[in-house]
């Protein structure tokens, strides 16, 4: 079971209870949360949080009171609230010289896989340079056949997308309960998970808790996502000041196990899928697949099938010999365009800047 002083990328969510009050933000709670990250990335971790709160601090500068509010009025009070949220969080990290960034997505963005790889690229190249993605689901403009809904299944997700050792869930309780503890004298907390069981399915509650959405049924769901993609998920109190510092110090937690590690999961996810295309390449191109590099133009020698970006491809030697299947970073007829190019004449062939890769190996299963 990986501990937070094991895991080399670690994905925290917060929720709008923890970070939002009245309307208002926790100023010292987030200044210790800061503290954490500081900490983590200090001992040469990479770190995304995936926060709530801009319609709760949205709703609060627009002074929208309490209560469920209407698709619109949620909208406008994300997009307001999505500026504060931003700042709040760049100003807190700014003292730990530690660069912020705002990414917001949507369902639609892990469902296609074009959407999925510019995402992962985007969050890989954030984190290649140091920064701190924040992440948020686009309330200003999702509506209910695009949302994820909550954002602990989003916080998964984004933990398979960038291939996270650990996810931590900052909840109001300190961990999985066999009923509600605040109902529950007798409630039992779990130490450790490794099956998510018909039966502890059925000891999860659905209710949130003030501004919240996610109950402890959105958790069990996010747990599924998070270890069948190789990484251990985490619940723990969120509402106490360093509350990273204070689980990594033995504060009680639940832990849910993963299945395998991230990598080797997605490498099964890849190979899982059914091609839609074929790239023959080299034995040039074979030597650099073997020794773990990606695929580049230069060693295409053929281009079968049509397919999209992100679409998966068998790759095949010159004896017809199948050698991996990946997640393809151009269209075929782009493909075809630059077979057997240096990438460094991708501009020029097809008229606008391109990834050098054109099956990158972090997309492809050997």
């Amino acid at each position: 079971m990986a501990a937070l002083s094991e895991a080399k990328r670690i994905v925290v969510k917060i929720g709008s209870a923890l970070l939002v009050e009245g309307g208002h933000l926790r100023g010292d709670w987030l200044a210790s949360l800061a503290e954490d990250v500081a900490w983590l990335r200090s001992h040469g971790k990479d770190v995304i949080i995936v926060s709530s709160g801009s319609i709760a601090l949205g709703r609060g500068v627009l002074e929208l009171g309490d209560g469920a509010l209407a698709l619109e009025k949620s909208q406008a009070a994300a997009a307001v609230g999505q500026i504060r949220l931003a700042r709040a969080y760049e100003e807190a990290l700014q003292p730990h010289d530690i660069k912020t960034a705002q990414v917001l997505v949507t369902l639609e963005d892990s469902t296609d896989r074009r959407r999925y790889l510019n995402s992962r690229a985007t969050l890989e190249q954030l984190l290649s340079l140091g920064v701190v993605p924040i992440v948020n689901e686009n309330d200003t403009i999702a509506t209910d056949e695009i949302r994820f809904g909550d954002n602990d299944r989003l916080a998964a997700q984004i933990a398979v997308t960038v291939g996270a050792d650990v996810l931590v869930l900052l909840s109001d309780v300190d961990g999985f309960y066999s009923s509600n503890p605040k109902l529950d004298p007798d409630a039992r907390r779990f130490d450790v998970i490794e099956q998510i069981t018909p039966e502890i399915e059925a000891m999860a509650g659905d209710a949130g808790s003030g501004l919240s959405k996610g109950g402890m049924l959105t958790k069990l769901l996010a747990a599924k996502t998070a270890t069948a993609g190789g990484a251990e998920m985490a619940i723990t109190l969120g509402s106490v000041l360093n509350p990273l510092q204070a689980m990594a110090q033995g504060a009680p937690c639940t832990w849910f196990t993963a299945e395998t590690d991230p990598q080797l999961a997605r490498k099964r996810w890849i190979a899982s899928m059914k091609p839609k295309g074929v790239l023959h390449v080299d034995a040039g191109a074979v030597q650099a697949l073997g020794r773990g590099k990606s695929l580049l133009p230069a060693g295409v020698t053929g281009v079968e099938g049509a397919f999209g970006r992100g679409e998966p491809v068998r790759i095949v030697g010159p004896d017809g010999a199948n050698l991996a299947q990946g997640l393809v970073r151009y269209t075929s007829g782009e493909a075809q365009a630059i077979r057997g190019q240096r990438s460094d004449r991708i501009e020029a062939l097809l008229g606008y800047p391109g990834r050098a890769a054109l099956v990158h190996r972090d997309d492809m299963a050997v």
